[in-house]
């Protein structure tokens, strides 16, 4: 490249590789017309039903297919023809070589493809362009030490050629006018398959398709308007069985056998073959979702430990006996919950629920969210060391600053005007002119929807909450009489607030989808708007709006139910209302037993209804429209089947496929730490729904989906700062469940302060925890109507009622103000919410501190490797400074040149010879 030249990279290129082209120095492309036409004739002669066309080659049977256009050449496109032509005749200046299938060999009888072959001149330029890194030395550091008793995990392990499908060598940036540094056996499998169709859709999108319009270029425009209906790279063999071609790799199909199906959950994942198959992106993401899965097996393991131990200490649950006892709990009897349709209530109908939340409300809950808060800090500076590895193996050390300048999106390129000179590079590059005020009016304009769409949900939610208080009374009417209690097993769990949380929870849930459904589309348009430069900048962009809105989305159900459900209801007599008394919308209590085991419920059904919803959306759909698309074909024979046919009938992996990908496992990692204080057994529904995910999206890559073009990264990008964020955050919220939504503490307080008797004991917790109200007072608008009491209900005998506080008793000179145990209660919560995040957050920062983000061994491998570069480098430039001088009949022992130092260095003196 023509460093601080006026033409741009593009031109350059150009010029480069029709330089390349009319030399013919590799003989690979047509030279002359003559040729072309020769060859076309040969392949004319050959029998194309007795030539399997399940295969990656043209019809030669020698150059590969590295890429795959189709169209349809329909009868009014005059234009979308003239545009092909021009690009199809680009593409062949640039270097390319074409050999196009007629639609008449095609199983519809109307599709054309057009398959594209790079030449090794022009894989070499680019390679050098895209700074593509390569072999030059066998890696001569050696293998690290087997584990001790590593027999014990041979069956989890796969055979070493699936693991490690090519030798570990140090790598060096390709430069074309260096060739033989490097380690070139076979100019035709040098490069993988997945460089290659890298390079490949790196030209086809910087390729003008108009003569009149040079801003008119790239793939993408082409497939957007019709042009091409597709643009894909072939995989290599069908993914049941191996290619009859010796010279195919059949990865896919070890893919297959090793990693996609479901039998293989326990193994390992070939990542080292994911990524030579498929690119560095795929094979991160596989990676995280490997690492994560695997370090929520911890988590999960304490997690059931957590609930084992509500279940053993069962019958310690001395509230829940007393709320059960019918002398006790049978004789309370408990302010109506709503307004005139709600009646008065024993405390023993809630007998069921309070069990129930004793299993994720116990004393193991305070300790679970303690462990969760450094598992987090565990998980993600594990994983930057496991990242880091993957770095070096991976050759992406130094891949940062390399995309920022070469990867630049067609779109940005498209929309440039006018050029400036790079500080760092010192070239010319395009620039967007946008004014402040451009770049005040789009940013405004983004985040303006973004805070709409979220006000949206929030309107959403609000309308769930009055759906909730409004069928609360509905059910209550209902259930007054109990007649659920006639259903077997299930009958005696059925209460007016089980009800309201299950039908709110679900209609919540729907809601969620559907807002999703028509967010996404937003966010993708509003954030091309912004024309970001690069594809990194772009998906991080995307990446900030999804997650905001994805966050208040999933989450604002949960933070209601346990940071507001039930702390602003006032008492019998001063209820709060929603939106006022006049709406009648009187703000929901909690049960005695506290609002847990609803907050458990409401994350149960929209954590595994979004994980069921996802794992059908992922597997089902592709597979049914696949076997619709593909039901004629299917009964062809493997020969007339062409693999370009095949692929061309899977589904197409988006461009920002890997993006959904992420973000159902982000969503997913918020809500077990989060609210895992709510609900032990989260990481283990995780656990069990990740090994499947895994599995699922290994069969749907290698089964279901046209190979995706292959592309670098070399980390997870802006996801990596948003789980820092989650796991900071998730300290906050679980000391605050354990605080004011568990009951926790106000137990504690009770056992430790206000115990009767000399002995601690939980015995009269339940009265202690409860008010006592004057019925007479209640007003008349509050009092339930005729015929909504139950039948034992005697308003001559039942004077007061009891509810969910810590104020005085009627009577009392501060009556129904709060009591000192009310604020010896906040205060111990308040105490407990310090205390706790002080803690896990020192053990946080400690550990962060303690583990190095980059392994000792990685770092002097990447120090052997920089030193190994230098000193090869300076002896090859020597070797071959002395065949040029050789050459020209010089003698560079005879050189004499004058020199300061007694013994000058090697390098001084041939400048100075040069000279």
């Amino acid at each position: 490249m023509n460093r601080g030249s006026g033409k741009s990279s593009d031109e350059t290129l150009i010029e480069m590789n029709r330089t390349a082209w009319s030399s013919g120095e590799e003989n690979n492309g047509f030279h002359t017309s003559s040729d072309k036409e020769s060859f076309q004739l040969e392949n004319a002669a050959v029998d194309k039903q007795q030539q399997s066309k399940d295969s990656v080659y043209f019809r030669d049977g020698v150059r590969r297919i590295d890429f795959v256009l189709s169209y349809i050449d329909d009868k009014d496109g005059e234009k979308k023809q003239d545009r092909r032509k021009e690009f199809e005749a680009n593409l062949q200046k640039a270097g390319l070589e074409l050999e196009t299938e007629d639609k008449s060999e095609s199983e519809d009888g109307k599709t054309y493809f057009l398959k594209i072959h790079v030449p090794w001149e022009v894989l070499a330029t680019y390679a050098d362009v895209l700074k593509i890194k390569v072999p030059f030395k066998a890696n001569d550091i050696p293998a690290k030490k087997e584990v001790p008793m590593s027999w014990l995990f041979t069956p989890y392990r796969l055979p070493d050629h699936v693991m490690n499908p090519e030798p570990d060598y140090f790598t060096y940036t390709f430069d074309k006018s260096k060739i033989d540094f490097f380690l070139i056996e076979d100019k035709e499998t040098f490069f993988p398959p997945s460089t290659r169709n890298r390079i490949v859709y790196y030209i086809l999108s910087r390729i003008q398709y108009s003569k009149d319009d040079k801003d008119k270029k790239g793939i993408k425009r082409l497939l957007n308007n019709g042009t091409y209906t597709s643009a894909f790279p072939l995989h290599d063999c069908r993914y049941w069985t191996k290619s009859r071609d010796s010279n195919c790799e059949s990865e896919r199909y070890s893919l297959y056998k090793h990693w996609a199906r479901f039998s293989s959950f326990y193994k390992e994942q070939p990542l080292n073959l994911i990524r030579k198959y498929y690119g560095e992106k795929i094979g991160i993401y596989f990676a995280w979702l490997g690492f994560y899965t695997e370090m929520l097996s911890y988590a999960a393991v304490v997690g059931l430990l957590c609930f084992i131990y509500g279940v053993a200490t069962f019958d310690n649950n001395v509230w829940s006996k007393e709320i059960c006892n019918e002398t006790i709990g049978g004789q309370i009897v408990m302010c109506p919950l709503c307004d005139k349709k709600c009646g008065y209530w024993k405390l023993s109908t809630t007998c069921s629920s309070s069990w129930q939340s004793y299993l994720f409300d116990n004393t193991a809950t305070v300790f679970f969210a303690i462990f969760m808060g450094i598992w987090v800090t565990l998980f993600l500076e594990f994983w930057k060391r496991r990242q880091a590895r993957l770095e070096y193996e991976w050759d992406l050390v130094d891949f940062e600053e390399e995309q920022q300048q070469l990867q630049l999106r067609p779109e940005y390129e498209i929309k440039c005007t006018s050029r400036r000179l790079n500080n760092i590079t010192q070239e010319q590059e395009w620039v967007l002119d946008q004014t402040p005020a451009d770049k005040a009016g789009r940013f405004i304009l983004c985040w303006t929807t973004v805070v709409l769409w979220i006000s949206l949900i929030i309107a959403s939610i609000i309308g769930v909450i009055a759906y909730r208080l409004a069928v609360f009374a509905a059910f209550a009417s209902i259930m007054k009489d109990s007649p659920t209690n006639k259903l077997d097993v299930v009958g005696s769990l059925i209460t007016p607030q089980f009800a309201t949380s299950v039908t709110a929870s679900c209609i919540n849930f729907v809601i969620i989808m559907i807002l999703n459904f028509l967010y996404e589309r937003v966010a993708i348009k509003i954030t091309d708007m912004e024309v970001p430069k690069t594809h990194v900048e772009y998906e991080n962009k995307l990446t900030v709006k999804m997650f905001l809105f994805q966050f208040v989305n999933y989450y604002s159900s949960c933070f209601y139910v346990a940071f507001f459900k039930g702390k602003f209801v006032g008492y019998p007599g001063n209820y709060a209302y929603m939106f006022g008394k006049w709406s009648g919308l009187r703000n929901e209590e909690c049960e005695p037993g506290g609002c847990l085991i609803e907050l458990t419920t409401q994350l149960v059904i929209v954590m595994v209804g979004k994980q069921v919803w996802g794992n059908i959306q992922e597997a089902l759909v592709p597979w049914l429209r696949n076997w619709w698309v593909s039901r004629s074909a299917r009964n062809h024979p493997e020969s007339l089947y062409s693999r370009w046919e095949q692929d061309h009938d899977l589904q197409t992996f988006s461009q920002l496929g890997l993006f959904y990908e992420y973000l159902e496992m982000v969503i997913q990692f918020g809500f077990i730490t989060l609210f895992v204080a709510s609900f032990p057994l989260a990481p283990l529904l995780a656990l069990m729904n990740n090994i499947l995910e895994v599995r699922v999206d290994a069969w749907k890559f290698t089964t279901q989906f046209r190979r995706p073009m292959a592309a670098k990264a070399h980390s997870i990008g802006a996801w990596e700062e948003i789980l820092n964020m989650i796991a900071v955050f998730s300290v906050v919220t679980n000391a605050f469940i354990v605080s004011f939504t568990s009951d926790m503490i106000p137990r504690l307080v009770y056992l430790y302060a206000y115990h009767p008797g000399t002995e601690m004991t939980m015995d009269g917790y339940i009265s202690n925890s409860l008010s006592i109200f004057n019925i007479s007072g209640i007003p008349i608008e509050n009092r339930p109507e005729e015929g909504e009491n139950p039948d034992w209900y005697d308003s001559t005998n039942i004077t007061t009622c009891r509810y969910r506080d810590y104020r005085y008793p009627p009577g009392h000179e501060k009556q129904y103000s709060h009591t000192m145990q009310f604020w010896h209660i906040l205060a111990a919560k308040l105490a407990f919410i310090i205390i706790m995040e002080h803690v896990v957050f020192v053990v946080k920062f400690f550990v962060a501190w303690l583990i190095p983000d980059v392994p000792s061994d990685v770092k002097a491998r990447v120090k052997r490797e920089r030193y190994l570069i230098q000193e090869y480098l300076h002896d090859y430039e020597l070797e071959k400074l002395k065949i040029q001088l050789s050459r020209n009949g010089q003698n560079i022992d005879q050189c004499t040149c004058p020199t300061t130092a007694s013994t000058p260095m090697k390098v001084e003196m041939l400048s100075d010879c040069l000279t």
